[in-house]
């Protein structure tokens, strides 16, 4: 069990890293990033996390009730403990989970890198101009329920590694290998460089959920609420509907990826 460290001021240099949580969300943090929440923790402290944890940072008064959680980190791992009004100091708003955690994102693979080490039969999840960061920690979180291979971002789309998408994929952002580079249309051309179908999810899709046979290497395609996926990228790919009650024609694009997901990994 790591040795607790008390902190007296919100002023603190040791961890600057939690500072002003919200602004600095913003324009990223040094190759750090945030996790809140005991749920998150948990799974930022088990084998599964690919990130490694630089610091925890508590409200003293859960850490009695934590205290099966941190048995489970390093015992170098730094834990600093404080007050609710210097948690709340610190970080700029008030934290009601008292649980926050500062990751590192360390060397990722960049797209080519990710898409050549994924297996000869690989179901991929590519969200692209996904920006809400509610809708890719959804979709993370399905990536890593039904065993996605990988998630392959457009640079338009949200970082996985922002704090609330994080928070939202109660952890799958930190399970799920992912790389977030380029355009919609590079990415394309790379999955079928490397072998893959592309099924593009629309409410106009040509061929239902029930009638895809998975293939080999499948791409789910995935576009933001609203505009959905670009013309020229439908008409790259294979484009699949979920039926739904006649007049209405709109699912969420998070539990759109869940329902497509577990029908693929099925």
């Amino acid at each position: 069990m790591p040795r607790l460290i008390p902190l007296a001021s919100p002023d603190d240099p040791r961890i600057d890293a939690y500072r002003v949580i919200k602004e600095r969300d913003l324009v990223g943090r040094g190759g750090r990033f945030i996790v809140e929440g005991r749920t998150v923790l948990d799974v930022a402290l088990s084998p599964r996390n690919r990130f490694a944890l630089e610091s925890l940072l508590l409200m003293e008064s859960r850490v009695e009730a934590l205290a099966g959680l941190l048995a489970q980190a390093p015992d170098d791992l730094p834990v600093y403990t404080a007050s609710q009004s210097i948690l709340d100091g610190i970080t700029g708003f008030h934290i009601h989970r008292g649980l926050l955690g500062v990751g590192l994102r360390g060397a990722l693979p960049s797209m080519a890198e990710l898409v050549a080490s994924l297996p000869d039969e690989a179901l991929v999840v590519v969200p692209l101009g996904i920006a809400n960061h509610d809708n890719v920690g959804g979709i993370m979180r399905n990536a890593a329920a039904f065993g996605a291979d990988a998630a392959l971002f457009d640079f338009a789309s949200c970082d996985p590694l922002y704090r609330k998408a994080i928070r939202v994929s109660v952890g799958g952002s930190l399970v799920v290998p992912f790389a977030r580079e380029g355009s919609a249309g590079a990415l394309c051309d790379r999955l079928k460089a490397h072998g893959f179908e592309l099924l593009a999810l629309s409410p106009a899709g040509a061929v239902t959920l029930n009638e895809v046979r998975r293939p080999r290497r499948a791409a789910l395609l995935l576009g933001a609420e609203g505009p959905g996926l670009p013309d020229d990228i439908l008409a790259r790919a294979t484009t699949v509907r979920i039926p739904m009650t006649a007049g209405f024609d709109s699912l969420n694009v998070a539990t759109t990826s869940g329902i497509a997901l577990h029908a693929l990994a099925a």
